[in-house]
């Protein structure tokens, strides 16, 4: 097979890393390492009856606010009144029975369900099950976190 100089051509810019400009680098920088975060090293704090393990929180090399914690709520439980922000977030429910309401509709979701909320849609959860409720929340955007 000959490979023609118009073809090579096409081809050099696959075979050169990309480069990075100095803004980029510097936002890689100030973000957040790549770690582990074990368990039972996690902190709890118990604000309104609910017990809450911080996982992580900060930026991402591409500018972005992240934020995880672990939330247990007791039969009845609800961490805080429904609200809105401008991050959206991520349910992870890992085991109990829980409702999620957005805008006003509600959701019943059970062990290795996801909920979605995106930014600025009213929501809140409430454990609505008889036993304790546990998921994870991952949170992105401006303010999460916060």
């Amino acid at each position: 097979m000959s490979i023609r100089r118009r073809d090579l051509c096409l081809l050099l810019p696959a075979l050169f890393p990309a480069v990075l400009r100095p803004e980029d680098l510097a936002a890689q920088e100030e973000s957040m390492p790549s770690a582990m975060y074990p368990f039972e090293a996690l902190p709890i704090r118990t604000p309104n009856n609910a017990e809450i393990r911080d996982v992580l929180k900060g930026k991402l090399a591409t500018g972005e606010s992240l934020e995880v914690h672990e939330t247990t709520l007791p039969p009845g439980g609800a961490p805080h009144a429904a609200h809105h922000h401008v991050h959206s977030e991520m349910w992870l429910i890992r085991e109990g029975t829980v409702e999620l309401t957005v805008n006003g509709t509600s959701y019943r979701l059970g062990p290795g369900s996801v909920g979605f909320v995106r930014s600025n849609d009213q929501h809140g959860i409430k454990n609505v099950g008889t036993t304790p409720a546990t998921y994870f929340v991952v949170a992105v955007g401006p303010g999460a976190g916060s």
